[in-house]
C-alpha cells in the first residue's frame, strides 16, 4: 500500500475540520500498520499526520492504531521470561516527549509503590519529538541503571525489584524508527497518544495523563474499543508538562474501572495538594537539568535526605500508582503507606536493588 492508499484516505480525512470523514476501525489499522511497516512515502506519511491532526481522530480510529502498533510492533516479554506471571503492575505510560522544566518524579513515586507492594512498569523513548524532553530512561541512566534492554530483561527487572523500564527502541520498534519523521512533520500526532498506551507488560492497570478532560474520556473509550487491550482499570490525571506527575494545586482527575456497570463508568474528580497539606507551587518543582536534578532528588528523597516539597510531591505521586494498584482503598491511605514505606527505607533499598539487577 503505503503510498496509494494513504492518498486515497487523505480525500476522506483530510477534506477540511467540517468536511471530514473518519475512519473506520479497519481502515486505520491497515494504514498504521503499513506506516510500521516502513513503506510509506515520507510526503504522503506527513500528509496523512497532519490530515488527521486537524481533523482529530475517533476512539475507534485511535483503537485501531494501537491495535496495529501491538500486533505488528510491541514486543511483550513471553511468561516464560516472567517468574509472576499473574504480577499485576500499575503500566505508567507518561507523554513519551518528555519534560523540560519541572523534575521527573515517577522513578521515584515508583520505586515507593514497588516497596509498597504495588509493581509499577515504566516505558519511554529517547528525546521524542516535539518537546524532545527528558523522560523515564533518562532519569534511570542518570541514576546508574541500565536502560537499554530486550524485553524479557525488563520483565525479569519487574519480578525482582517491583519496578521495570522497557525502552521503546526494543520493545516497539517500528514506532521507534519514526522518529526522524515525526520530528520532520513539526507536530505532535497520533503516534504521541498510542505509544503512551503500548501497555509492554500487558498490564491490567493504566495511569497517565491528560491537558483536558474531553481527551481523558477519548483516552478511555479508545481502550474500550481496542480488541487487544488488556487494561480493566484507569487513573488519568492533569499532569505537570503533560507528564504522570501531579500537578500542584488543583488538578482534574479521571478513573475508568470496567468491572463498574455493563461497560464501567468513567468518574472525574479533583484534588488539591494543600488538602494533603501541601504547600508548594509549579516553580517551586522547576530545576535547572531535569535528568540530572531529578535524579538527585530521588536519591534524597527516597534515602530520607529532604523533607521538603519533592518529598511531599514523590509521597503524593506514589500513593496514586499505590491506590490504582489497589494496595489502597483511597489517596490519602495511599499517602500514609507512601509516607512510611519511604521512612522505613524500603524505597530506597529497591533502588539499590534496581541498580544490582541491571
Amino acid at each position: 500500500m503505503a503510498q496509494k492508499e494513504l492518498r486515497d484516505l487523505m480525500s476522506q480525512v483530510g477534506s477540511g475540520p467540517k468536511s471530514a470523514e473518519d475512519m473506520s476501525y479497519e481502515q486505520a489499522y491497515s494504514a498504521f500498520e503499513r506506516i510500521l511497516s516502513g513503506d510509506a512515502d515520507p510526503t504522503a506519511l506527513g500528509g496523512f499526520w497532519l490530515a488527521n491532526r486537524w481533523k482529530r481522530n475517533t476512539p475507534e480510529e485511535l483503537a485501531g492504531f494501537l491495535d496495529a502498533m501491538r500486533e505488528n510492533s510491541v514486543e511483550v516479554a513471553s511468561s516464560e521470561a516472567v517468574a509472576s506471571p499473574d504480577a499485576t503492575p500499575v503500566d505508567c505510560g507518561a507523554n513519551y516527549d518528555g519534560k523540560r522544566e519541572t523534575a521527573l518524579l515517577g522513578v521515584a513515586a515508583g520505586l515507593v509503590s514497588a516497596a509498597s507492594g504495588i509493581p509499577v512498569v515504566v516505558h519511554s523513548g529517547d528525546r521524542v519529538p516535539m518537546s524532545e524532553g527528558c523522560a523515564y530512561r533518562h532519569v534511570l541512566s542518570e541514576l546508574g541503571v541500565e536502560t537499554d534492554l530486550e524485553p524479557e530483561e525488563s520483565a525479569k527487572m519487574v519480578d525482582s525489584v517491583g519496578f521495570g523500564f522497557y525502552d521503546q527502541s526494543r520493545f516497539n520498534p517500528d514506532v521507534y524508527a519514526l522518529l526522524d519523521r515525526r520530528s520532520a512533520v513539526g507536530v505532535r500526532t497520533f503516534i504521541n497518544t498510542v505509544e503512551t498506551l503500548a501497555n509492554p507488560a500487558d498490564a491490567r492497570v493504566h495511569l497517565g495523563s491528560f491537558y483536558h478532560l474531553s481527551f481523558a474520556k477519548r483516552i478511555i473509550d479508545t481502550l474500550r474499543e481496542s480488541r487487544t487491550s488488556t487494561v480493566e482499570r484507569a487513573i488519568l490525571f492533569q499532569g505537570l508538562e503533560g507528564y504522570d506527575d501531579v500537578r500542584p494545586g488543583y488538578t482534574k482527575v479521571a478513573e475508568w474501572n470496567e468491572a463498574t456497570g455493563e461497560e464501567g463508568e468513567l468518574t472525574d474528580y479533583e484534588i488539591e495538594t494543600a488538602n494533603y497539606g501541601m504547600s508548594f507551587e509549579r516553580d517551586d518543582l522547576e530545576v535547572e537539568s531535569v535528568a540530572e536534578d531529578s535524579a538527585r532528588i530521588t536519591e534524597s528523597v527516597l534515602s530520607g535526605e529532604r523533607d521538603d516539597r519533592f518529598a511531599d510531591a514523590v509521597a503524593l505521586n506514589a500513593a496514586f500508582r499505590i491506590y490504582a494498584g489497589g494496595g489502597a482503598e483511597s489517596l490519602d491511605d495511599g499517602l500514609e503507606t507512601a509516607r512510611r514505606t519511604i521512612a522505613d527505607g524500603e524505597a530506597l533499598e529497591s533502588l539499590s536493588e534496581l541498580r544490582r539487577v541491571s
